[in-house]
C-alpha cells in the first residue's frame, strides 16, 4: 500500500481543492414573459417553449 514519504502542506491540499465549487447554472430569459428560465426548458410561469404555448399553467391562489 502506498504511504506518503513526506508531509504535503495545508496549502499544497488546499490549492488542489481550489476548483472543487458548486456552479450556477446559465439562466436565460424568457421571450413571452421575461422571467429567468433554464435554457432548453419549458418556461415555468408562462408555458411557452420556443414560441408555442406547451404548458397550460395555473395561476396562484
Amino acid at each position: 500500500m502506498a504511504n506518503p514519504k513526506n508531509r504535503h502542506s495545508k496549502t499544497r491540499k488546499r490549492l488542489r481543492r481550489t476548483h472543487w465549487k458548486l456552479v450556477l447554472p446559465n439562466m436565460s430569459t424568457c421571450p413571452q414573459c421575461h422571467e429567468p428560465k433554464l435554457p432548453h426548458r419549458i418556461c415555468a410561469h408562462c408555458g411557452f417553449y420556443d414560441g408555442r404555448k406547451v404548458l397550460e399553467v395555473k395561476a396562484a391562489e
